[in-house]
């Protein structure tokens, strides 16, 4: 019996004894949680998580889903005992994307020969939103378990954007996962995650510190083990059933923009094909139905008002620094921002040619990235975009509900 079929068999009895212990069938999709257990209200604060008929119910931490569950290997590697994929405990030196698939086949890590590069959603699963960046990277916690993953921010110091210097979150890393489009108006691109920042992004495949004229150069955790990321969709007239994850969605989306309390009051209100306990999907749950193959990037049963909208998640992103007298000051930073999904083209406003004066709208991140928006922001308060890629901050965004399957 080789490695990969004893880690498979031992990962598939520690997946069916978690799934039995929360009297649920074990999926060959299983949705990670993002680890964030506590709550938070439209101005950023800590809250107590409200009661399912109160303002800001149904966020990520009153659903917390499956914990993380990691074993580190001792050999270079740890392995998720929820998913089933056995990681690199550390990411590469940075290389170009053409370089990749050389150096997973080279790659010998625990002994392992079958390593490869992520697509992002298995390297997505490793996200954990009790993160937050605030800066300085001394009073700053990585959107990874680093108890299990080794990370380091980059050793830049810059405040300005990418092009013009590195700054500590200058740690992206590269996903097998190419967009379908392009950004920046006509670059190839390939989707990143970062886990000093918490968002996923559509990273250049040439340089743009170097004007475009070489490679860009990205780091990349390596991954083995099972596929990970296959949907098992049931459609019926106002739902579709996901069987692969466990998870019911909402056909059809909100069909009009809300702020993110009232997409939590929405989903919380909503009664559809006979079921009341609807809910506002959390960021790992919303991506499971993002198709990195097309734009709009949802999967094809799903039905959007249009192919532009970004939909909230109930997950908050923190950032900033921790408050100073709080003694749970790793967890509780700043709330004010939630995650959401841009199924349409994730825009900025840029300046096109540099230094021309010439600004325009123009897809910055790619159709599938992982960005946050403000809780109290309205349409129209940032019209010229925001930050150093001009970021498209709508402030009311749609939604798409989601239920668990009874077991």
């Amino acid at each position: 019996m080789t490695k990969g079929v004893v880690l498979t068999l031992v990962v598939g009895l520690v997946a069916s004894a978690v799934a039995c212990a929360m009297n649920t069938p074990p999926r060959s999709y299983p949705v990670v949680g993002t680890g964030q257990d506590r709550c938070y209200g439209a101005d950023g604060s800590m809250i107590t998580c409200p009661p399912e008929d109160q303002p800001f119910s149904g966020q990520d931490a009153q659903s917390p889903g499956t914990p993380a569950s990691y074993r580190d290997n001792a050999d270079g590697t740890v392995t998720d005992l929820v998913t089933g994929l056995q990681w690199a405990k550390a990411p590469s030196e940075r290389m170009t994307f053409a370089e990749l698939p050389a150096f997973a086949r080279a790659s010998r890590i625990g002994g392992h020969d079958d390593w490869r590069v992520p697509s992002v959603k298995e390297l997505y699963s490793l996200i954990d939103f009790r993160g937050g960046y605030s800066g300085d990277p001394q009073t700053s916690r990585p959107y990874i378990d680093t108890e299990a993953f080794s990370f380091r921010y980059a050793s830049g110091t810059g405040l300005g954007d990418a092009v013009h210097g590195q700054r500590p979150i200058d740690v992206q890393l590269w996903t097998a996962t190419r967009y379908v489009g392009r950004t920046m108006g006509g670059d190839e691109t390939v989707f990143g995650v970062n886990f000093a920042d918490g968002r996923i992004k559509g990273y250049p495949m040439m340089d743009p510190a170097n004007r475009m004229l070489t490679p860009n150069r990205l780091a990349v955790l390596l991954v083995r083990g099972p596929a990970y990321g296959q949907n098992s969709f049931e459609p019926t007239p106002q739902t579709v059933r996901d069987h692969a994850t466990g998870l019911e969605w909402q056909r059809s989306d909100s069909g009009q923009a809300l702020s993110w309390g009232d997409g939590l009051a929405y989903c919380n209100g909503l009664a559809l094909d006979g079921h009341g306990d609807w809910r506002l999907p959390n960021a790992k749950e919303l991506q499971t139905i993002v198709d990195y193959g097309r734009i709009p990037a949802i999967a094809a049963p799903f039905r959007l008002v249009q192919g532009d909208v970004y939909l909230w998640s109930s997950t908050t992103h923190l950032e900033g620094p921790p408050p100073p007298t709080d003694e749970d000051r790793p967890f509780s930073r700043t709330g004010e921002l939630a995650v959401y999904f841009a199924i349409g083209p994730a825009l900025g406003r840029m300046e096109q040619p540099p230094g021309s004066g010439l600004w325009r709208w123009m897809d910055v991140h790619g159709a599938g990235s992982q960005r946050s928006d403000p809780k109290t922001a309205v349409p129209g308060q940032f019209s010229n975009g925001f930050g150093p890629q001009g970021d498209d901050i709508r402030g009311h965004n749609h939604v798409l509900c989601v239920r668990r399957l009874a077991s």
